[in-house]
């Protein structure tokens, strides 16, 4: 018994391209009965689509003890919500000209009651997957305006937004509301996208970005290199900022090739008039290689990892002003 979808993609070129992902069951091991047969087929798709699709996979019994666990995260994550379960936790952006902390990137963390700390790697793919990304990703807009009202002027907070979330008809609603109701700034808002937004339904993705920039919003390309990388994304629409993903930052000093992705993406930017922001630094060496390349804004472990606000407010801001970076470098 096999399960086989089809599931179409829309290259950069707009040209349509067709792949297959299958999942197989064979009696009478993995059943006998042929729903049993179908349950386990489509189990075996499951994992096929999840090792990145246009591939197949057949049955094996944990499969479907990884069905009941995603199950119960998914009934998990319905009550999360509405439980108050879910906290922002805020990483500096610090400018490397300057030494100043320029604002801090919202970073979404789920405490579960039993589980504790559940990394967004464990839920955020599920959540986009059911549709519970949006209503999420609506309560960080809000969260993170709220909290960065109360901050010095001068700083930023940066939000991530998924495809899902610009799918529906009510993002600018949101993001609108949420700034009237804080009292925060549009300048001081910054919409973090991949190039996975504009994979899908491009001109209307391409339509909201172009409203939330005359509000005033910054926009980012978030882990630019890792995707199509396509230079029409940037032609189409005039980023402020481009954010080198961290698995280039990582090899940097070993690897010349990362090296030469980060040497031609600041050169890029800058030639674009965007800033250049590295993400995942954490050695010094990675600090000084970076900064070399002509790259403008720094975040990582380096000088601090992803902190609730509290403690956030307490180690960078007082008085007013956001304390400069400058001698504050730690590993985190």
């Amino acid at each position: 018994m096999e399960s086989l979808r089809e599931t179409t993609e829309l290259s950069p070129t707009n040209a349509l391209a067709f792949t297959a992902s299958v999942g197989i069951a064979v009696g009478p091991s993995d059943g006998l009965k042929p729903d049993l047969l179908l349950r386990n087929a489509d189990l075996a798709l499951y994992r096929a689509k999840g090792d990145g699709r246009g591939t197949f996979r057949f049955f094996e019994p944990a499969m479907d003890l990884q069905m009941q666990t995603r199950r119960i995260m998914e009934l998990d994550l319905r009550k999360a919500l509405p439980a108050g379960e879910f906290e922002l936790h805020y990483q500096p952006v610090v400018n490397l000209a300057s030494g100043d902390i320029s604002g801090f990137e919202a970073l979404i963390r789920w405490n579960h009651p039993d589980k504790g700390m559940i990394s967004p790697a464990a839920f955020i793919p599920l959540a986009e997957e059911t549709g519970f990304i949006v209503p999420i990703g609506e309560w960080v807009i809000r969260e993170a305006c709220a909290t960065a009202a109360k901050w010095p002027g001068d700083l930023s907070v940066a939000v991530n937004i998924s495809a899902a979330q610009f799918r529906g008809c009510g993002l600018m609603q949101v993001i609108v509301g949420a700034l009237a109701t804080s009292g925060l700034h549009p300048s001081r808002l910054e919409i973090e996208i991949t190039e996975t937004v504009l994979l899908q339904n491009r001109e209307t993705t391409l339509a909201v970005l172009r409203q939330l920039r005359e509000l005033g919003i910054r926009i980012a390309m978030d882990d630019f290199g890792t995707g199509y990388s396509s230079l029409t994304y940037l032609q189409c629409f005039p980023f402020d900022k481009i954010k080198i993903d961290r698995s280039f930052v990582k090899d940097i000093t070993e690897n010349a090739g990362s090296l030469n992705i980060v040497r031609a993406v600041a050169a890029l930017a800058r030639g674009m008039g965007m800033t250049a922001t590295a993400e995942g630094v954490e050695t010094r060496e990675q600090l000084e290689r970076i900064t070399s390349e002509g790259c403008n804004e720094m975040q990582g472990f380096l000088f601090s990892r992803p902190l609730p606000a509290h403690e956030l407010e307490r180690l960078f801001l007082s008085g007013g002003e956001a304390r400069k970076a400058t001698g504050r470098i730690i590993a985190a």
